[in-house]
């Protein structure tokens, strides 16, 4: 496995503050958030793929603003049904119960939300090129679903639960932004990812951030100057990455 399955400091974090300006719509039937660049384009597109908060948690609704000051249309798809993480649960929630269910969130249910809300954004909203964003939980179906007619660029964060073969087959650009300390993706693993993507083919970056935790670049508390560089920073690699690739 390139990063290991979620755990507790996938659940906790900081709420940030700011007023939401995208809108909730149905996308393939799937409550889905959006964000229109200011001249409502929708060829140049990114499908964003959360952590486990959700698509409701204003953290991922304000990065979908941002990216859409940038130029580009954003969906956030509910990846979960209903049924996302509270923010900062309790200590003793089991995350992998709640993975295995009942109902369950593995990837049996959430891949066909992802290619649902995909085909409808390519065949349906002009969308002509689509990239991927996946934070977390998220980063899983960003890099397994890199494939052709499907994402056309990728750009993953703290990644968790992608395994080494999902790595090896991806068939576009993909960018990382990964965190000093994580133990969902530790240097040994982060190590392995890039000896894998060295063989790949496909033009890669991987950029390590120093003094922050896993779920920095969604949920860091940016009152504190490291982490809210970080944050930023990790932002501006994903703009940049898109500007070149998508």
């Amino acid at each position: 496995m390139a990063s290991n399955p979620p755990g507790s400091c996938c659940t906790v974090g900081v709420k940030h503050e700011g007023e939401a300006k995208g809108q909730f719509q149905q996308v393939a039937n799937v409550e889905s958030y959006i964000a229109r660049p200011a001249d409502g384009s929708t060829k140049r597109a990114i499908l964003l793929l959360t952590d486990v908060i959700g698509h409701r948690f204003i953290n991922a609704q304000l990065i979908a603003d941002q990216l859409a000051a940038n130029g580009l249309f954003v969906v956030i798809p509910d990846l979960f049904h209903g049924d996302p993480v509270p923010l900062n649960r309790p200590a003793g929630f089991d995350i992998m119960a709640w993975l295995k269910g009942p109902p369950g969130h593995m990837p049996d249910r959430v891949e066909p939300v992802v290619k649902g809300v995909l085909k409808e954004m390519r065949d349906n909203m002009g969308c002509e090129r689509v990239g991927a964003i996946g934070y977390c939980f998220g980063a899983k179906y960003a890099v397994r679903s890199l494939q052709p007619g499907l994402f056309d660029v990728a750009y993953v964060a703290h990644p968790s639960f992608v395994e080494a073969d999902e790595l090896k087959a991806i068939k576009g650009p993909l960018s990382i932004a990964a965190a000093e300390t994580d133990s969902i993706f530790p240097a040994p693993k982060r190590h392995e990812s890039e000896e894998i993507l060295a063989k790949v083919g496909q033009p890669y970056q991987i950029n390590l951030f120093s003094g922050v935790e896993h779920g920095f670049a969604v949920r860091a508390d940016i009152s504190k100057p490291d982490n809210k560089f970080a944050k930023e920073a990790a932002f501006t690699q994903a703009v940049i990455w898109f500007n070149q690739y998508l």
